[in-house]
């Protein structure tokens, strides 16, 4: 008997990627397996189970991504300070990489001669997936049903569902209101009303945020400490990175903190509006920030500051595993050994407030900026300094 191809499918156990396994089965005559990466996304593994045997599949695997999302990806675009187009910080685009990189891992372990994906053909997540996989598995085929097949419509796809008894939520019998992508990062929203740009975001799509006039009329404290650049510790206890910003989701959420709306120009060249929720995140490059400024000389800092605009973009466009993103990543971490301490937040209806910064560095000098006279500054240099630049003026 012959052995058939298998196709490793990034599957989350919804109508889209039901249909998409469903498809494949069909048109390629293959054994499908179901992969799923764990990334802090709301999930279902008894639904993605219970879905993926009810159309045959014999090989599904569901991967805890977590804390490696975090550690590896998240934490080192923090210290980037990555903010896309001035704010967005990419929570759907840190993502893709890692998820692809071990589709690419499964594919090779089962010996599969091709890989797909769900992302739809107007989308940038198309892009980051497809160049992940490229980087980790250049032999392996890539499918991408969006691209080539005949469906065109939510109807389509209903009526696909329906003639191959594929089970269809009943929030799927409609079209669905908003498209929704989450991890433990952030959640996106895009879609039907939000398309129009004139129309403002209503309430009840917000999914981890309180809205700042309902969220509590007491503000919060956070002490966030650092070691190498990177979060360790909440109000002294040490937590795992994933625990670290899951604890850091809950507490800016409740406070109306990290919410998002822009209209951002993806890769592909189509300008889309989407609602983004980052609350840990954005408590995370906030403290990072503030660590940074106590941490590290001026040359240093105004590089990255420099660099930051491109180095976002890289990870926008799918380039996590290019040489450029990495050449710009060893100038983020030149003197990462140096941002060591903590950062206390206060937190108030959708603001964040600096408080304190602790460290034992001493690229802050308390001596030299202090008004009282003291022999650790030498003000007669400054006219000569002033001079000297006088030069570089043009009239």
């Amino acid at each position: 008997m012959k052995v058939k191809k298998k196709i490793v499918l990034a599957y989350s156990g919804g109508l889209d990627t039901s249909i998409i396994l469903k498809w494949l089965q069909k048109n390629y005559n293959a054994e499908v397996i179901a992969y799923t990466a764990d990334i802090g996304q709301e999930i279902n593994k008894e639904k993605i189970i219970k879905n993926a045997k009810k159309l045959g599949v014999k090989k599904i695997i569901i991967k805890d991504l977590k804390d490696i999302f975090v550690k590896n990806y998240v934490y080192p675009m923090i210290r980037g300070h990555a903010v896309y187009e001035g704010i967005y910080l990419l929570g759907t685009s840190i993502a893709r990489p890692l998820i692809a990189k071990d589709q690419i891992r499964v594919a090779k372990k089962f010996k599969a001669y091709a890989v797909s994906h769900g992302s739809t053909g107007k989308g940038n997540d198309q892009v980051r997936f497809e160049l992940g996989y490229h980087y980790f598995g250049q032999k392996i085929k890539i499918i991408a049903p969006w691209r080539i097949w005949k469906l065109k419509s939510r109807t389509d796809l209903i009526n696909y569902a329906k003639k191959n008894k594929i089970p269809i939520p009943k929030d799927k019998k409609g079209a669905p209101p908003f498209s929704v992508d989450d991890n433990l990062f952030h959640t996106s929203t895009e879609g039907k009303v939000l398309e129009n740009p004139k129309s403002p975001a209503p309430e009840f799509i917000f999914q981890r945020t309180t809205s700042p006039e309902k969220a509590p009329n007491k503000a919060s404290f956070v002490t966030i400490g650092f070691k190498k650049g990177d979060p360790i510790a909440i109000n002294g206890k040490k937590l795992t990175p994933s625990k670290l910003l899951e604890k850091l989701n809950i507490l800016a959420g409740k406070n109306g903190i990290g919410r998002v709306d822009l209209v951002e120009n993806r890769f592909i060249g189509i300008k889309s509006r989407g609602v983004y929720e980052t609350p840990g995140g954005t408590l995370l490059i906030n403290a990072h920030r503030a660590m940074e400024s106590v941490t590290l000389d001026k040359e240093t800092m105004h590089k990255k500051d420099e660099i930051m605009p491109k180095y976002a973009e890289l990870i926008y466009n799918g380039y996590w595993y290019s040489k450029a993103r990495f050449k710009l990543q060893k100038i983020v971490d030149l003197k990462r050994s140096k941002v060591n301490g903590s950062v206390k937040l206060k937190l108030y209806k959708g603001n964040i407030t600096i408080v304190s910064r602790q460290t034992k560095s001493n690229a802050y000098s308390m001596k030299k900026v202090s008004f009282e006279e003291n022999k650790t500054f030498n003000k007669s240099n400054v006219e000569r300094f002033i001079n000297f630049h006088k030069k570089n003026l043009k009239k």
